[in-house]
């Protein structure tokens, strides 16, 4: 699904952004252009940012165990 229709920029995009290491918007602005237009996407793109970041911690604590 589109989050950022400005960019072009998908939920796997920002999927991706974070299994290569993007921890927050910043790194989404300056890798995948995110928010830096009209800003309408911010609230979503955080929320897919969050729910990536919990992918990862959630597939590091069963690579653990």
């Amino acid at each position: 699904m589109y989050i950022c229709v400005c960019n072009a920029v998908t939920d796997s995009d920002i999927e991706r952004a974070v299994k290569t290491g993007a921890n927050c918007m910043q790194h989404l602005q300056s890798s995948l252009g995110v928010n830096t237009r009209c800003g309408s996407c911010a609230c979503d793109a955080k929320r897919c940012l969050d729910e990536a970041l919990d992918k990862q911690i959630s597939h590091l604590k069963l690579a653990t165990y």
